[in-house]
């Protein structure tokens, strides 16, 4: 004897469960405006000062937004940034809006290629750091505003109540046996 009522709450959960894993994603990434808050790539921004209040992780993504007719955005070595040379470059960027994802552990250089931008401090350095596990890695409290991958797991859980809400009706949290 085949049960389909029983098979309705089980697809009701795998749908629950395909919404969480893409919550869950979402909240585990974060996107920052190089330059924020005007969140532009320009010689007048201090962009030293900006990435050290940004901790960067695996699967964040930065966007760089500028005319593609005054700069563009060229990744490079270390080397390269030092010496604000884009001769050997891993990429570059000429479209104005261009999002760098952060795919993993590591630093990434990166630098207007157009003459004297550089130079000018047109260039940053993005350190990509493992995510802690926990709350109980974090370390002692800090006067400092929390980053934005601070709230990513209360995120998360209120993302999972919605999409519990939304999908599941009433009947199918009510628990009833399968005989």
């Amino acid at each position: 004897m085949v049960m389909t009522g029983a098979l309705v709450p089980v697809a009701a959960m795998a749908a629950v469960l395909v919404v969480v894993a893409a919550v869950m994603e979402a909240a585990a990434a974060a996107t920052y405006a190089v330059g924020a808050p005007d969140g532009l790539w320009d010689m007048q921004t201090d962009y030293a000062q900006w990435v050290k209040t940004k901790t960067f992780h695996p699967g964040d993504k930065i966007t760089f937004t500028y005319s593609p007719e005054l700069h563009d955005v060229v990744e490079v070595t270390e080397a390269g940034y030092c010496t604000c040379s884009s001769a050997n470059n891993f990429s570059a960027f000429r479209i104005g809006n261009d999002v760098v994802a952060l795919a993993a552990v590591g630093t990434r250089y990166f630098l207007c290629g157009l003459t004297g931008h550089c130079d000018n401090g047109m260039k940053i350095r993005v350190d990509v750091v493992a995510s802690a596990p926990g709350p109980a890695a974090a370390g002692p409290a800090s006067s400092a505003a929390a980053p934005p991958s601070a709230n990513r797991w209360a995120a998360a859980s209120a993302g999972i109540a919605a999409a519990a809400a939304l999908l599941l009706p009433p009947a199918a949290v009510v628990a009833r046996p399968l005989w």
